[in-house]
């Protein structure tokens, strides 16, 4: 076998690896009470501009830079952006969605943002994000839970894989 067709089928490989971790990662999440449909993230770094003429990822940069006039204003945008995308079966009364997160920089100690919702539709996005002060003192997100409550109920929750 030539080092051409190795170097081909190492590359054929790696995007059957890829695209069998990526479905594994966009499957819903079935709890007792919801489900989490699709988890969206993006990560603004400072300090990267994607080299590419695709206009669709570089929309998304400039998606989270809108508005920012000042170099502090972009550097305050910069962190991690998560959106996720959830139904719960019973669409009476209050939930929580609660997203616990660790960072790079801050051991093993524990975040946590709530949102309330009140008002529950058949398909709901809740979005978190880890900016500014937060993002440039704690350093990245490594990893995350969230999970959807009623009262002390859990309905439904994901993690990512390194969540312990």
């Amino acid at each position: 076998m030539t080092t051409e067709k190795r170097t081909s089928c190492l590359r054929l490989g790696c995007l059957a690896i890829l695209a069998f971790a990526l479905s594994a990662c966009s499957s819903p999440v079935k709890g007792p009470g919801g489900t989490i449909a699709k988890v969206k993230y993006y990560h603004l770094m400072p300090f990267f501009t994607p080299q590419t003429t695709n206009q669709t990822i570089l929309f998304e940069r400039q998606h989270y830079i809108y508005g920012a006039v000042t170099k502090k204003d972009i550097v305050d945008r910069f962190g991690h952006y998560y959106a996720f995308f959830w139904k719960a079966d019973d669409r009476t009364g209050p939930v929580t969605v609660k997203f616990e997160y660790q960072q790079a920089k801050s051991g093993l100690s524990k975040r946590v943002q709530e949102l309330v919702i009140d008002d529950i539709h058949r398909s709901n996005v809740a979005k978190f994000q880890v900016v500014g002060s937060e993002y440039q003192k704690s350093g990245r997100v490594i990893a995350w839970r969230v999970s959807i409550l009623r009262g002390k109920e859990e309905l439904v929750s994901q993690q990512s894989a390194l969540w312990n």
